[in-house]
């Protein structure tokens, strides 16, 4: 009876040992891919909490402040009157609608330089989201325009 036993506690012991791990590594896993979304004033009163999260730091790209370097890019993100110096360093080009004055999204660390190292970056190109202007073509290139109901011809 007691090998059955013992049997029944190794398997219980390596069971649990499994569930631990597990539980240790989701925990972990979540810990490490957690961001806080912070607006360029709020980096800027953190303290020293801020240079020891994953953080995400939004703005627009300061006319005449991207500078290229091989893989790495160098550019101001502006908020109001403030301004956040910024260096991407990831694995994939920047996308094509990060311009000047395009709204960027830099995803990184704040280092005690007073730099934002970007890990990931998003950008959007504010004019072609803009609402369109009366009489220009949208930014795809197409001059149709919405008619409402009421000023369409009826098939009926």
């Amino acid at each position: 009876m007691s090998s059955e036993r013992n049997k029944y506690l190794k398997f219980g012991a390596a069971t649990a040992i499994i569930l631990v791990s597990m539980a240790y590594l989701a925990y972990t896993g979540v810990q490490e891919s957690k961001s806080y979304y912070v607006t360029i004033k709020e980096l800027k009163g953190m303290g020293d909490g801020a240079y020891t999260k994953r953080l995400r730091v939004a703005g627009n790209v300061q006319p005449g402040s991207i500078k290229r370097t091989g893989t790495q890019v160098q550019f101001v993100l502006v908020e109001q009157d403030l301004s956040l110096p910024v260096i991407y360093s990831g694995t994939e080009a920047p996308p094509d609608t990060f311009k000047d004055d395009s709204q960027a999204l830099a995803e990184g660390s704040f280092g005690r330089d007073g730099v934002f190292h970007a890990k990931q970056l998003q950008a959007k190109c504010a004019s072609k989201y803009a609402p369109q202007q009366q009489g220009k073509p949208a930014a795809g290139g197409s001059n149709m325009t919405a008619v409402p109901a009421s000023q369409s011809a009826n098939y009926n």
